[in-house]
């Protein structure tokens, strides 16, 4: 919006925004719990301080405008644009899910295949599995020759046992006939 209105408004809110980024930036990677007291101490006096900025700004604006509308739209999810204040464990933003889920999008198209709901549900399930291998650091294609090689005599009252968090892939063996 900015760029396209040059807005003095929107550019302001826009480097306070920036501002939370460079906190989180900082504290990627620490436990939650340090991440939760360095966002109460830092960034929630910065989200405080937009919040009201927002509401004095919308006196300034036309009821029409474009801003205004991003700026309630802000305000109408304020608790939960500010929930990760709270919680160490959460992001400031779903960037990652959004990513995880560019692959299904991008691939809508090949997914025909699937040929019936039930089918589309068992392609949402595998993606599930392989996204959730990858966020738990597990190669997704050895965690599913992992899972394959004992599913067949695995009890299915412990399926949960095979899920990516639950299982650690065995190492890859070497041929001796490649060496």
């Amino acid at each position: 919006m900015q760029e396209a209105h040059a807005s003095p408004i929107a550019r302001e809110a826009l480097e306070r925004i920036a501002a939370l980024y460079v906190i989180e930036q900082e504290i990627r990677g620490r436990p939650p719990d340090e991440r939760q007291q360095v966002r109460t101490a830092r960034a929630r006096p910065l989200l405080q301080s937009l919040h009201e900025w927002f509401e004095v700004s919308l006196t300034k604006l036309s009821r029409k405008s474009d801003t205004t509308a991003a700026i309630r739209y802000a305000l109408g999810l304020w608790p939960a644009l500010t929930r990760y204040c709270d919680d160490g464990r959460l992001e400031i933003d779903n960037n990652a899910a959004e990513r995880a889920l560019r692959v299904v999008a991008l691939g809508r198209k090949n997914y025909l295949f699937a040929g019936s709901d039930l089918g589309g549900e068992r392609a949402a399930s595998i993606y599930s599995l392989i996204g959730s291998a990858k966020l738990t650091g597990i190669d997704p294609e050895a965690y599913l020759r992992e899972v394959l090689t004992r599913i067949a005599d695995h009890p299915v009252n412990r399926i949960a046992d095979l899920l990516p968090w639950n299982i650690v892939p065995a190492a890859p063996t070497h041929s001796t006939a490649a060496a």
